[in-house]
């Protein structure tokens, strides 16, 4: 490692937020753990197995290489359903409940209802079933994702970070949302559906963690137990390691996974 760290470093030039701004108040990153109700987790392990069936299948039949894509196509299914069943709209599932919905409810209705929240999904179809529950229940937010013309989104921050606002929360997909926005109004984040690229996930969560924010910042990734979304976490954290030795983070999580990792995932 430090052989390899010699030949790159001349090509690496990059100041960290540590070098640049040392007195930045306290983050604290948090799992905020999801435990599914029944109905969501029949239906949880029912794509799952035959997602599972389909994929070795496909391994078995064409090799792991070029089983790449179905396998990213399961993962993203199955993280679905952990959001939201919903989500799946060609799948035959008739249930609608979603814990993950539910759990980030009552953090806003009970716990911060006089903190600025952000809320990031990869999902559009998310962020827009939590959009529908905050008008349930009267709550004023700002949304925008790929969708939402630039002009539009920079009017939104602005509105957001002005001192006098009553809007708390907003919502923005993981990607649009990740970069060039300065959110240091909000002191809470909940990274609704974690990316397996650690990167784009702390690049969210710095929109309010940066130059400017006065209060302590909590950022909490929510996770439902026993789920894929939890193996996706420890197989970030054997894989870490490296990615973090050599500063550049892993972008090709699939690209990555050995057939041993990919048993583990939908295990």
């Amino acid at each position: 490692m430090e052989a390899l760290h010699k030949l790159t470093a001349p090509f690496v030039l990059r100041r960290t937020k540590q070098q640049v701004a040392t007195d930045l108040p306290e983050k604290t990153e948090l799992t905020l753990w999801c435990e599914m109700n029944s109905e969501q987790r029949e239906a949880y392990e029912t794509i799952k197995s035959q997602i599972k069936k389909s994929i070795f299948l496909n391994i078995k039949q064409d090799g792991l290489g070029k089983s790449k894509l179905s396998i990213l196509q399961g993962i993203i299914k199955l993280r679905q359903v952990c959001c939201s069943p919903i989500l799946l709209k060609n799948e035959e599932i008739e249930t609608t409940e979603s814990i993950k919905i539910e759990v980030l409810m009552e953090e806003i209705l009970n716990n911060l209802s006089t903190n600025k929240v952000l809320v990031f999904s990869q999902f559009k179809g998310m962020l827009y079933l939590i959009a529908d529950e905050l008008q349930k229940n009267r709550i004023s937010f700002y949304h925008f994702d790929g969708d939402t013309a630039v002009t539009e989104r920079q009017d939104l921050v602005a509105k957001f970070q002005e001192e006098d606002n009553t809007t708390n929360v907003f919502l923005m997909s993981l990607k649009t949302g990740n970069a060039g926005i300065n959110l240091t109004a909000a002191d809470y984040v909940f990274l609704v559906d974690p990316w397996w690229n650690t990167a784009v996930q702390q690049q969210a969560i710095d929109r309010t963690h940066r130059i400017g924010q006065t209060k302590n910042v909590f950022a909490y990734k929510m996770i439902c137990k026993d789920t894929i979304e939890e193996k996706i976490i420890q197989i970030q954290a054997k894989k870490q390691q490296t990615s973090d030795a050599l500063i550049i983070e892993d972008e090709n999580f699939v690209k990555n996974l050995t057939q041993e990792d990919i048993a583990f995932l939908f295990d």
